[in-house]
């Protein structure tokens, strides 16, 4: 049942100035039980009805039909409803009992698809911590847009062109080896990169080098070929690791390189709608109309640049998968390129860029500096799962010597503490890491809410995990309450995160409801014999269903036992 849709229709009759979807918008939630269910503010009313707020909250309250409620109260200038707990409570566990882990689906998207640009690593350069971010934020949109009915399209648009490929060649052919790169690809790739970028500050004859092999690979030249052939595989292998270790995978691993021969059709296009103007040598679109800078497409000496490269993408996405929406999950830094990305489409007449989202996100610092790779100041994502499964390795080992399949808990607990943190954190906000504080068993964290469900499945466990009833499942307990009205807000949180492609929305619900449920489980003997024992173990049946999806949604595993 939806219960905001039961108090519009109570107050409606009472309210003859407003039409039920008026009421229904301004209906919101108390700070706190105590205060009510749900609550109905009567100050925009006072200019209509030239009365006090409070006079109008104690007139409706007086006017309303309250037989479906426990009882609707005047609470200042607001109009309090409290339901019935016992019919509040059968309707919510049978919904989810009866829908599993389907509990919160919904038919929003019509199967839409919606590719999503996202990861993105550079080719020869080793997935670092900088990387996090785009990845699970972009995996776990994309795994909250199935659960409403989208198909989405997870693209890995691989760093694999440009003139930093120019420099890892002269780097390799001046530095390196076949046998170091076999034996230890990336990180050597990396060690070649880093020293160029030092060197070539005492030698700036090695940067015209670098840009002679990338104009020789641009030109098909078949040893630079080979060499960036060569580099791209190696990375990639090395890649899909990482991503093996997330549990993410990939629908499509096109990177800039695929569109090399598809940035002509943009200029040509650009040409015949006469939307290029020289500027200083260079050809550029004129943006001003959308306060934009002029957007850059072909520099002076011919070379085409990223923004033509991403037009030819944009252009290649909608063809192929015909998206109603598409979506860039890149950092803030890049807001303006994605602005005049989606300008000079629908100066194209591409109207479809409307559709375009960039989804941005704030930094990952570490002691407040920004990561870089071509200082050299990497942290490594793979070293940093590491320490983490190590971290969660000890905790179990302090808390639970003989569980089985630690060392699978441990990974489950280590891997999903990295990634809850990151999406726990609203994506805007950049933050600093400290993996001690990210483990940790106590407070918001990940393994707190992963405990939560290993608690719950636990108690089922010791119930001798009983056949539940999805029907008649009436818990009048006060104990329970808060746990019962999160458990219904499950479904609006998911379309509220899916909204505004926030993934932290469904990470803060997950620790809300955890917190709740140990609240309930610290003040309630739940396997007591006696007539609401069934009721209670639907009550854990149904935190340990909506946990284990929300961190799923999240990209987080939900061990049994921890």
């Amino acid at each position: 049942m939806d219960y905001k849709q039961q108090v519009a229709a109570t107050l409606a009759p009472a309210l003859p100035e407003l039409t039920e979807a008026d009421i229904l918008a301004k209906i919101e939630q108390p700070k706190t039980s105590k205060q009510g269910d749900l609550a109905f503010p009567t100050f925009t009313l006072a200019k209509i009805m030239h009365k006090a707020p409070q006079m109008i909250a104690g007139e409706v309250v007086e006017k309303i039909d309250q037989t479906d409620f426990e009882k609707v109260v005047a609470m200042g200038p607001y109009v309090n409803f409290f339901f019935k707990k016992a019919d509040f409570s059968a309707d919510i566990l049978a919904q989810i009992l009866t829908d599993g882990a389907h509990f919160g689906d919904a038919k929003l998207g019509h199967a839409g698809q919606v590719p999503i640009d996202m990861s993105s690593p550079n080719i020869a350069k080793p997935i670092s911590m900088g990387h996090l971010r785009s990845t699970v934020i972009g995996n776990s949109l994309a795994n909250i847009l199935t659960k409403i009915d989208y198909k989405p399209v997870k693209i890995n648009h691989l760093g694999d062109w440009g003139t930093q490929f120019g420099k890892l060649i002269t780097a390799y052919k001046m530095w390196g080896s076949e046998a170091e790169v076999k034996a230890d690809p990336i990180n050597n790739l990396l060690k070649y990169y880093v020293r160029f970028h030092k060197e070539d500050v005492a030698h700036p004859e090695m940067d015209d080098e670098a840009r002679e092999w990338f104009k020789k690979l641009e030109n098909g030249d078949e040893e630079a070929l080979t060499l960036w052939k060569w580099f791209r595989s190696e990375s990639l292998k090395a890649f899909k690791k990482i991503y093996q270790r997330l549990d993410i995978e990939f629908d499509s691993f096109k990177g800039e390189a695929f569109y090399n021969d598809k940035m002509d059709e943009i200029v040509d296009i650009l040409e015949s709608k006469n939307l290029l103007h020289e500027s200083q040598g260079a050809e550029v679109v004129d943006l001003s109309k959308y306060d934009l800078n002029p957007a850059l497409i072909k520099k002076s000496d011919g070379a085409t640049l990223y923004i033509t490269r991403d037009l030819a993408a944009a252009l290649y996405r909608k063809r192929t998968y015909d998206f109603v929406q598409s979506l860039y999950v890149v950092g803030n830094e890049q807001t303006n390129h994605f602005k005049q990305l989606k300008a000079v489409l629908k100066e194209m007449g591409f109207d479809w860029s409307d559709e375009i989202h960039h989804i941005p996100f704030g930094l990952i610092t570490s002691n407040g500096k920004k990561l870089s790779t071509r200082s050299g100041r990497v942290i490594l994502l793979d070293k940093v799962l590491d320490d983490a499964v190590e971290l969660a390795h000890q905790q179990i080992d302090q808390k639970n010597p003989d569980l089985a399949h630690k060392d699978a808990v441990a990974d489950a607990v280590g891997i999903g503490a990295v990634v809850f943190h990151d999406l726990k954190n609203e994506r805007m906000n950049s933050f600093d890491f400290n993996l001690e504080e990210v483990v940790r068993f106590e407070g918001e964290t990940g393994p707190y809410v992963q405990y939560a469900h290993a608690r719950a499945e636990s108690i089922l466990r010791k119930a001798g995990q009983p056949d539940l009833a999805t029907t008649g499942q009436q818990l009048s307990d006060p104990a329970a309450w808060d746990t019962l009205k999160l458990l219904s807000e499950f479904p609006a949180t998911i379309v509220r995160a899916s909204g505004d492609y926030e993934p932290s929305v469904i990470a803060k619900y997950a620790i809300h409801l955890a917190k709740a449920f140990n609240k309930y489980y610290g003040n309630t003997k739940i396997l007591v014999e006696d007539d609401e024992l069934t009721a209670r173990l639907a009550l854990v049946k149904s935190v340990s269903i909506v946990l284990k999806e929300a961190l799923r949604l999240l990209g987080v595993k939900a061990p049994d036992e921890m």
